[in-house]
């Protein structure tokens, strides 16, 4: 990945991913809250039938990091779905204590 400076040189940025963390946690749903200086996405494990969920990672960002992230994945979805067909959401679930999916 590159990037330009301040002085519009490449500048290189070695990305470190542990090998915990490499290994991913799975999630079902996905809260997101803001206020007028950050977004706050949770992303969340919800087990069938359990009156609890665990939040199993927290992403604090810029609104405009967020807004590259969408469109981010706005593009990657296009293109999975131009490979492997349109994604059926199905029927969404009700909302769990103000959690929002």
């Amino acid at each position: 990945m590159s990037d330009k400076g301040k002085q519009g040189q490449d500048v290189q940025i070695q990305i470190k991913l542990d090998e915990d963390l490499a290994q991913g946690v799975y999630v079902n749903m996905a809260m997101v809250n803001h206020t007028d200086a950050e977004f706050i996405l949770d992303f969340i494990w919800v087990q069938p039938q359990a009156p609890q969920a665990s939040v199993r990672s927290r992403v604090i960002t810029s609104p405009r990091h967020m807004k590259r992230l969408v469109a981010a994945m706005q593009e990657n979805l296009a293109k999975y779905e131009a490979q492997h067909g349109q994604v059926d959401m199905g029927v969404a679930p009700p909302p769990v204590g103000g959690f929002k999916h």
